[in-house]
């Protein structure tokens, strides 16, 4: 029986990224792509590192899409909510696809919601499961329709 292990989750009350098995996910980081790596050292709480690499990244991309919302979610978790931000708007500037900008509306959601503006992350959530379910993709829109639910619940607590 094949069992796979879980690396990390999204907990549910926070809508953060939470570290399962740091092992498993440091053993990626010598064999991923470079907007991976810059993902999993934010994960690690190795923001410095993934700042600087997600700006080179940056800098170097012929595509910036993900390495916008990649550097974007480094600056997120040293709590630089407005250099997250700017990033995040020209990633939905440049969206392009309902797909990617549903992507984008629930990145800036989960920034949003770090930031206690639970009505607003509330409203993107929303919309980002707004435009997963009419383009059919089931497991996003469920994951936005569950972190619009929470934010909406810590709106009317707060």
């Amino acid at each position: 029986m094949d069992i796979e292990v879980e690396a990390w989750r999204v907990d549910p009350a926070t809508l953060r990224d939470v570290v399962l098995n740091r092992a498993m996910i440091e053993s990626r980081l010598d064999d991923c792509t470079e907007l991976e790596r810059v993902w999993i050292l934010s994960m690690l709480g190795r923001v410095q590192e993934a700042v600087a690499e997600g700006r080179l990244l940056l800098s170097h991309s012929q595509d910036r899409f993900r390495p916008l919302l990649v550097l974007a979610h480094a600056y997120q978790r040293q709590y630089r909510w407005h250099k997250a931000a700017k990033l995040h708007e020209e990633a939905l500037r440049m969206a392009g696809t309902t797909i990617r900008e549903a992507l984008v509306r629930h990145q800036i959601g989960r920034r949003l919601f770090d930031e206690a503006r639970y009505r607003d992350a509330a409203a993107e959530f929303e919309w980002a499961h707004d435009l997963y379910r009419t383009a059919g993709r089931a497991r996003p829109a469920k994951a936005a329709h569950q972190a619009m639910l929470r934010a909406r619940q810590l709106a009317r607590q707060y």
